[in-house]
């Protein structure tokens, strides 16, 4: 068998040898020349072009995790978690393009060179039907997931650069250089590429609409995380950043003078983005359906509880549980572990706690953001303490009734803040008197969080703590082993069960319905409620018309504007922590509102309610401005090659 040898540039500007195909090839296939010589070494390359998705386990590395405003981390020294983290400098407006910080162009600093997995795509496209020892229909399935691979990886270096060059196949050695030192390709067209693409892996008879067996194909690609990833694309380049309506791009062009992102904000031309945007999600969520595919509900078996807390761990459920766990939410996750990712969230649990534990926490912004338990914002329900939401309360089941029993431990003191929210809010959150819910504990025995100086879940002795006091318990598995439980070699720190990240849950698409359909109408009807209300009724709250009730400002689910801004928080809560946040934020152009805040939190050096109660500021410049919006390239990549332009601003 003859391998055509094949050009391609690490950075799009760098030839590629045929040495360093040498060090790309999988495990055990010992050069490109037999990779394809049987199934065994085609498998291999075929599991390879998996392992250049992102990272979502390393906390500090991926783009949505810790370069936004959610999360803030303890800042001491070693280990990589101080102020030195690539996720914590793009934060504090260190970004640069000198040697760019989680770099998904070149590679380095946290980021995975995704042109390489395109070409790698591309080299198992080209050579996968020489295999002999395949079935056709194999061979056929395969394919199609490489295909949306490769879309996905275009789709997801656009979210961070916008335009990007289009490679639907590999530059031959025997190139001229003009060819070589290729362009950027406009938005649109990136775009229309990536759904050409999904559209060809869909039109296989052999991609399969779900994953039956998970023991073995947990993770892989399939006609449903196909339409999802096409809807999103879609949603993209219907949004403020790529739609023409944001100022600084409209004489974004390359040197050919091709406008890289269009122009064209009429009000014709976005609502003709919305309308296909709007098909495309609408065929998601059917195809998700058919794939049975529905809203995760935790069910406790056999085990007594309260609604209250079934809802809690639903709520944290749809994150953690897997698919063995019926998990249908999932649409499309990684199949690896997180240990590190989850231990940096969880409270000291255990005596012998230390290391990595107890390291990364929620802002205060976050815990303001849920709603009351009247389902809307803090500030706009009268029959909430906004004003005094700083004080302190005892939780007096004789004053404010059963309503915590639950949620803060009896008798104990804590923020007003804390006290009559949603269901998501405890869902999502822990602080200090609140409770700390897991599926082998029982309700009378769960664990209470006191994390003032010197408490259990304080500041440690290793000097790790939760800066702000609330930790993130939405992100950790509902299944860690209690205190004092035996584990596997008699460890008694043992780490909580790992579980697999989702890239896209079918929540994400309910929302991004009722945005687009927002859009397309002069005014929000039930229709647009419909599929936030799935996600509120979901979360054990009222709908949205029937919560702006009780608002001081019921008008604002009748007007068009004011209800973009509901369906925007719905997914900054429903979706909080899970890595999408900072890419909404970008996508709406509202970063530099947000990520240009201060860090608040409790004084965690308080030992009484009287001083761990105080508002602190624990960080007061981060810098986010508009040329964040999109990631910068190398200056080493624009001098390689002079066909490239930067994106503005850097």
């Amino acid at each position: 068998m003859k391998i055509r040898i094949i050009i391609f540039f690490t950075s799009i500007v760098m030839l590629t040898n045929c040495q360093d195909y040498l060090a790309v090839v999988p495990d055990g296939v010992a050069t490109l020349e037999n990779a394809f010589t049987n199934r065994t070494n085609a498998e291999k390359f075929f599991h390879g072009c998996y392992n250049y998705l992102p990272n979502m386990e390393s906390i500090l590395n991926y783009p949505g995790f810790m370069g936004g405003d959610d999360r803030w981390w303890c800042p001491t020294q070693g280990g990589g978690w101080d102020d030195n983290g690539n996720g914590q400098r793009i934060a504090r407006g260190l970004q640069n393009i000198s040697n760019p910080l989680q770099n998904f162009w070149d590679g380095g600093n946290g980021g995975k060179n995704m042109w390489v997995g395109i070409r790698d795509c591309n080299i198992f496209l080209e050579n996968i039907d020489q295999v002999a020892n395949m079935q056709n229909w194999e061979k056929e399935r395969w394919k199609a997931e490489v295909k949306i691979l490769k879309a996905y990886f275009h789709f997801y270096l656009m979210t961070l650069y916008g335009p990007i060059p289009i490679m639907d196949s590999n530059i031959d050695v025997s190139a001229p250089p003009d060819e070589v030192k290729i362009f950027r390709a406009p938005v649109d067209d990136v775009v229309n590429y990536i759904v050409r693409t999904l559209n060809d892996a869909l039109a296989s008879d052999e991609l399969p609409l779900k994953i039956d067996d998970i023991t073995t194909e947990y993770g892989r690609l399939t006609k449903a995380a196909a339409t999802a990833i096409r809807a999103k694309t879609l949603v993209w380049a219907a949004s403020p950043i790529f739609n023409g309506s944001y100022i600084y791009y409209r004489g974004f062009k390359d040197k050919r003078d091709v406008q890289l992102i269009t122009d064209d904000y009429s009000a014709a031309a976005i609502q003709a983005r919305w309308e296909r945007a709007a098909t495309a999600i609408k065929n998601a969520i059917d195809t998700c359906h058919l794939a049975g595919h529905a809203l995760f509900e935790f069910y406790p078996g056999i085990s007594a509880m309260s609604d209250t807390t079934i809802r809690k761990f639903t709520i944290r459920g749809a994150v953690s549980e897997s698919v063995a766990n019926y998990n249908n939410g999932v649409i499309w996750a990684l199949n690896h572990g997180n240990g590190q990712f989850q231990t940096v969230q969880t409270p000291a649990l255990y005596p012998t706690d230390g290391g990595e534990v107890a390291r990364i926490s929620a802002t205060m912004k976050m815990a303001e953001m849920f709603y009351t338990r009247n389902g809307i914002p803090i500030d706009e329900d009268p029959y909430w303490e906004y004003e005094n939401r700083y004080e302190t309360q005892v939780n007096d089941t004789a004053v404010l009734g059963r309503w915590h029993r639950y949620y803060i431990s009896e008798g104990e003191t804590t923020a007003k803040l804390n006290y009559f929210r949603e269901p998501r809010f405890y869902g999502n959150l822990g602080f200090d008197r609140g409770l700390y819910e897991l599926v082998n504990i029982p309700e009378d025995e769960t664990i209470v969080i006191k994390n003032r100086v010197g408490e259990t879940h304080g500041r440690r002795l290793q000097d790790h703590y939760i800066v702000t006091g609330y930790f993130i318990k939405k992100m950790v598995s509902i299944r860690i082993p209690a205190p004092n439980t035996a584990v596997s070699g008699g460890a008694t720190t043992p780490n909580p069960p790992r579980y697999s990240l989702p890239i896209i849950r079918l929540a994400d698409l309910y929302l991004l319905y009722a945005e687009a359909l927002n859009e397309l109408k002069s005014q929000p009807d039930n229709e647009v409620y419909e599929w936030i209300d799935k996600i509120r009724t979901h979360a054990g709250l009222e709908g949205v018309v029937e919560s702006w009730r009780w608002s001081s400002k019921p008008y604002r689910v009748t007007d068009r504007d004011e209800m973009r801004e509901i369906i925007k928080r719905e997914r900054l809560i429903e979706l909080a922590f899970e890595g999408q946040r900072s890419f909404d934020l970008r996508r709406w152009l509202d970063a530099e509102t947000y990520c240009n805040q201060p860090v608040r939190g409790w004084d965690y050096t308080g030992a009484r309610p009287e001083t761990y109660y105080l508002t602190t500021v624990y960080f007061n410049n981060r810098k986010f401005t508009y040329k964040d919006y999109l990631w910068p390239l190398s200056q080493s990549s624009l001098t390689i090659n002079g066909n490239l332009v930067q994106n503005p601003g850097w």
